[in-house]
């Protein structure tokens, strides 16, 4: 699935927060509906069949609630994607990431093994801790293999950990430096890895037992001398395709370019781009946002750009495409006791078109707008809506983008000083019923100026029509 996630430490953010955050995109000529649910433990399945691959895994029989991002249509499986479970540890599931042969040829993928559309199914409800999911995770790999290459986030109020899936079975992780952010496009990202931390105190790096006989064992070490605690994990289990500068490391470059704006060593086709850097500012929602959505504004790269040289416009993939389904940041508070601390940062459809709305996380129900998503089109679904008003604005872009600019900044306005004043009010008890009725009220504020919106784009557009006409008999 092609998706963009960024990762940021405690000391990187705004607040103290741990923030994981990724766009779900669609494959090519296709858009999957999404909606938002709680999955309670009486839902949860003790016996899981995947519907793509068919492999079929006992589970274990103490599930915990947790949230998700399903696709609405079931037809392809679960692809849960995102949440929170009820100890505040999240997870992001997946970017797709690259490999090469050499990799593939040593350690094949499994047609029966498990992807995707069953990870967070298989792992969030079972795990206390980021580290605990980085484990849970490697031992389903390991077990039942995978038919695709993954790099899959877990986030506690303390640390988050990147797992990277290597061929059918194997894995490497590492943990998020607490003053840095991490950039993933589809591509292999962990740099460079500690072997000896990985087979000692396992402080910063993990992966499975048999990872560096294995790539011994193949030849896939490319340094020109060995180094086991800083080891080239990149250029031994990674790519650097021509198809890679036009798809992902432009991503990479233009979010670095947005957060480090002082650096300026790297260019879009740049194989050596770090995994983590610490920002020159601390970083906040908005800015996740921001480069979650972006489409190389400010560069000739803008595929809506309209003066000077416009040959290379259009010429990179953006990370805000057309076929987003939904971005989640998933943030984890220090400052608030811990039933309110996880919180869900949604946007659906199109990020360059669309606003951000928090919900509490420790909850039992999910808001109908953000849950009931179907086939049919519908303005009352947060989903719909927004695909209507991407289409309808990036026909329209230089009518419509500072109208969208204006709704995000007061619908994320309206997101901080919701959270804020329902942080205040929580009760002692009945907490939960508390969060959902917080959650409704924030919904219905977003259903609300969402429709105004769409209002506003339609008749803006309609008057750009191409039979419009000035003179009129009125």
């Amino acid at each position: 699935m092609p998706c963009t996630t960024i990762l940021v430490g405690k000391n990187a953010s705004y607040d103290g927060s741990t923030l994981m955050a990724r766009n779900e995109d669609s494959g090519a000529g296709n858009f999957d509906p999404k909606k938002v649910e709680v999955i309670i433990p009486d839902k949860q399945p003790r016996y899981y069949k995947s519907v793509i691959s068919g492999v079929e895994i006992e589970l274990p029989d103490n599930p915990m609630r947790y949230t998700s991002v399903p696709n609405a249509l079931n037809h392809e499986g679960i692809w849960g994607e995102a949440g929170f479970n009820e100890e505040n540890i999240a997870m992001t599931e997946t970017e797709t990431i690259t490999s090469n042969s050499r990799v593939l040829g040593a350690d094949p993928l499994v047609k029966t093994g498990i992807g995707e559309e069953d990870m967070l199914t298989l792992v969030l409800p079972y795990i206390h801790s980021a580290r605990e999911g980085v484990l849970r995770l490697g031992n389903l790999l390991e077990t039942y293999g995978t038919y695709e290459m993954n790099g899959i986030g877990f986030q506690d109020i303390n640390e988050i950990w990147w797992l990277e899936s290597i061929g059918g079975h194997h894995w490497i992780a590492k943990r998020v430096p607490d003053d840095a952010y991490v950039v993933m496009p589809n591509q292999q990202g962990i740099d460079w890895f500690d072997f000896e931390d990985a087979y000692g105190k396992q402080e910063h790096h993990m992966c499975c037992q048999d990872m560096l006989n294995f790539i011994e064992k193949n030849h896939l070490d490319l340094a020109m001398k060995k180094n086991l605690k800083n080891f080239d994990i990149r250029a031994a289990l990674g790519s650097h395709t021509d198809m890679d500068h036009a798809y992902n490391t432009p991503r990479a470059w233009y979010m670095v370019k947005c957060l480090n704006p002082k650096i300026d060593t790297y260019q879009p086709d740049s194989d050596d781009i770090p995994w983590s850097f610490v920002p020159e500012h601390k970083i906040t929602i908005e800015d996740i946002k921001y480069v979650l959505s972006s489409y190389y504004q400010g560069t000739e790269y803008n595929p809506y750009i309209k003066y000077g040289d416009t040959s290379l416009a259009g010429k990179y993939r953006p990370i805000g495409i057309n076929r987003n389904n939904f971005l989640a940041i998933l943030q984890c508070r220090p400052y608030v006791k811990k039933e309110i601390q996880a919180v869900e940062w949604i946007s659906m459809g199109c990020n360059a078109f669309n606003a951000l709305v928090p919900f509490y996380a420790n909850v039992n129900t999910s808001p109908e707008y953000v849950s009931n998503t179907n086939e049919n089109v519908d303005t009352n679904n947060f989903y719909w809506i927004n695909r209507m008003i991407g289409t309808l604005c990036d026909a329209h872009y230089n009518a419509c983008h500072g109208i969208i600019d204006r709704y995000a900044l007061k619908m994320h306005g309206l997101g901080h000083n919701f959270i804020s004043e329902s942080d205040e009010q929580v009760p002692e008890n009945e907490v939960s019923s508390y969060l959902e009725a917080c959650n409704e009220k924030m919904a219905q504020i977003a259903k609300e100026e969402t429709q105004q919106l769409l209002n506003t784009i339609l008749f803006v557009s309609s008057n750009e029509m191409k039979n419009a006409y000035s003179m009129s008999d009125a």
